[in-house]
């Protein structure tokens, strides 16, 4: 049995999203973002780094103690090498789709999420004049990411030639792209895998599906919920 550690956003179905594709019994153990449920000690423990998806292995290959995996690509590759599923074993195939994982983890992600606070989120409490260099500058370079994407995607049905974790791990980003203020009509090959490629394995939809009673419009509520979730310091995690 495998503890995930999650809340439903992005990075949280990547992971719901690989556990039902591999078919692997898990149980959900809620981390309420917006409550600050990430700093207790208990996560701590588990995902140093104090967010969301983190996983407890409690049946290793191998046998043994069980093991905890944070960062949600790290833990792609952790399932994809338990099961020997969606990784290819050959250098080369391994090393295209792994690169790809790291594309969005190093960029997609991180401007995605940035454009989606300045577009969604910070206009609940600045004045919009003040947040237009955020929003231009993050829904500037999300554009340039789904461009890169499109063109990857232009002649072959997933990311890494096969599917795999790359596309487990891009697609979810993709899901809230008009927050992120892109027109998917202006990416036809993006387009295409994400509605029908991706958008139609039941295992992409069951997984997105995981915790949908949990989600709530994005706003935010209050200044502590604010605090807790655009204030952290040092100060939080020691």
């Amino acid at each position: 049995m495998i503890d995930l550690y999650y809340w439903p956003t992005p990075n949280g179905w990547k992971i719901s999203i690989m556990l039902e594709e591999c078919a692997l019994p898990y149980r959900v153990v809620p981390v309420n973002i917006g409550a600050g449920e990430q700093f207790k000690p208990e996560f701590l423990a588990i995902s140093p780094n104090n967010r969301m998806p983190a996983i407890v292995d409690h049946a290793p290959t191998g046998g043994g103690a069980p093991v905890a995996v944070f960062e949600s690509g790290a833990i792609l590759q952790y399932l994809a090498e338990k099961t020997g599923q969606f990784l290819p074993n050959d250098l080369r195939g391994k090393y295209d789709a792994l690169q790809w994982v790291n594309w969005q983890m190093g960029g997609l992600g991180p401007m995605a999420g940035q454009a989606t606070h300045f577009n969604v989120y910070a206009p609940q409490f600045t004045p919009v004049e003040r947040l237009t260099y955020g929003q231009d500058r993050y829904t500037n370079e999300v554009n340039r990411l789904f461009g890169v994407l499109d063109k990857r995607l232009a002649d072959r049905e997933f990311v890494a030639g096969t599917y795999s974790i790359a596309d487990m791990a891009i697609w979810p980003w993709v899901v809230p792209y008009k927050n992120l203020k892109q027109d998917l009509e202006t990416f036809p090959n993006v387009r295409r895998w994400f509605r029908d490629t991706m958008g139609q394995r039941p295992a992409v939809r069951k997984g997105k599906d995981v915790g949908a009673e949990l989600r709530r419009p994005q706003t935010v509520h209050s200044e502590e919920e604010r605090r807790i979730l655009f204030g952290q310091t040092a100060a939080t995690v020691r």
